[in-house]
C-alpha cells in the first residue's frame, strides 16, 4: 500500500521522489506538514494529490490578510427564522486541509489553527468539537523575503512534524511536466489508492517500530546540543525528540524494517529540526542548516 501511494504521488509531482517519501512518512506519523517554496514549483499540487490518492476529506483555505479565525475553525451563527444561534463548523472539519499561502494571513488567524493541529479538536463557543481521526494539515508558505507576508510564530513552526521545501525541477523533468499537461493535469485522472481506515492501521504499526535505548539516547543528545550551542538563538523543544522518533519509525517502515537504524534518525533529521532551531545570525543564509550540521556530526553515532 505504501508503495503504490508513494508511486501515485510520484507520477503527479515528478522528479520530487525525496519529498514525496517523507511526505508520506509524515502521513504515516501523524503529523503536519509545512511546505516553503516559491509560488508555482507544485506546492499545492502535491497536497490535492495526498488527499486523493488516500481517499480523505479535502478542503482548502486560501490564507490572505483579511481572513479571520472565524473563517477557519467556525463559529456561532444566528438564524433569524428560529431566534436562535446555530454552531456552523468551519473548512478546518476535514480530513486532509490545504493552508494555502499560510503566512499571508495575520498572526491572529495563523494561531486559530493551534489548537486544530495539537489537540485534534476545536474550540466553538465553549464547546469542544473533535476532529476526525484522520487530521493532516498541509500548510504552504511562501518565503519570508517575498512581500505581503506574516512569518509564522515559533510556537506554530513547532506544531509541525516536518518542513519541506520542493525547489525548481531540473530542465528533464521540467520537459516532462510540459508533455505531462498536454492532454490535461495529472492530478485529474489520480485514483485513490487506498483509505483513511488503512492509513490508520498503518499509523498503529508504524508506532510498534522497535528503537533501540541507544538509538533513544542519540535522539536525546541531538537535541540537547542545540541548547548548549551557543550560536542558537532558540534551540528543539523536547517535541522536536518526539517528532525525530516518530519519523524514524516511519521511515524505517517505509523501508520495510521493523527496526530503527542510526540511518533513519539522520535521514529525517533537517525535516524536523532545521524550523525549529533559529540561529542568533538570521540574517545569514542556511544559518540554522550549519548549525544542524555540525550538531550532526558533533554527536557520536551509537554502534
Amino acid at each position: 500500500m505504501v508503495k503504490d501511494l508513494i508511486h501515485a504521488l510520484n507520477g503527479v509531482l515528478l522528479g520530487k521522489q525525496d519529498q514525496v517519501e517523507m511526505l508520506v512518512m509524515a502521513l504515516l506519523a501523524d503529523g503536519h506538514v509545512l511546505i516553503e517554496d516559491v509560488p508555482g514549483t507544485g506546492k499545492t499540487t502535491i497536497a490535492k494529490a495526498l488527499a486523493a490518492a488516500i481517499g480523505a476529506d479535502f478542503a482548502r483555505i486560501q490564507f490572505t490578510p483579511d481572513l479571520l479565525p472565524a473563517d477557519v475553525t467556525g463559529g456561532a451563527v444566528f438564524k433569524a427564522n428560529t431566534g436562535e444561534f446555530e454552531i456552523r463548523k468551519g473548512p478546518v472539519f476535514t480530513q486532509v486541509l490545504l493552508a494555502d499561502e499560510i503566512n499571508r494571513a495575520s498572526p491572529r488567524t495563523q494561531s486559530s489553527l493551534l489548537e486544530a493541529m495539537e489537540e485534534r479538536q476545536v474550540s466553538l463557543e465553549g464547546e469542544r468539537h473533535a476532529l476526525p481521526k484522520l487530521f493532516m494539515v498541509l500548510a504552504t508558505e511562501n518565503p519570508v523575503e517575498f512581500h505581503g507576508v506574516f512569518p509564522l510564530p515559533e510556537a506554530q513552526m513547532d506544531r509541525f512534524l516536518v518542513r519541506l521545501s520542493l525547489g525548481y525541477p531540473t530542465a528533464e523533468t521540467e520537459l516532462g511536466i510540459l508533455r505531462a499537461h498536454r492532454d490535461g493535469r495529472p492530478l485529474d485522472t489520480l485514483k485513490a489508492v487506498t483509505t483513511p481506515d488503512e492509513i490508520i492501521a498503518v499509523r498503529n504499526d508504524v508506532r510498534k517500530i522497535h528503537i533501540d535505548e541507544s538509538l533513544e539516547m542519540y535522539v536525546v543528545s541531538l537535541v540537547q546540543a542545540s541548547r548548549v550551542n551557543p550560536a542558537v538563538r532558540l534551540a528543539a523543544s523536547p517535541r522536536a525528540g518526539i517528532n525525530l522518533i516518530k519519523m524514524a519509525q516511519a521511515c524505517a517502515y517505509v523501508a520495510g524494517r521493523n527496526f530503527v537504524n542510526p540511518d533513519d534518525i539522520q535521514h529525517v533529521f533537517f525535516p524536523v529540526m532545521e524550523h525549529r532551531v533559529f540561529a542568533k545570525d538570521s540574517n545569514t543564509p542556511g544559518a540554522s542548516r550549519q548549525i544542524l550540521e555540525g550538531i550532526l556530526k558533533q554527536v557520536k553515532i551509537p554502534k
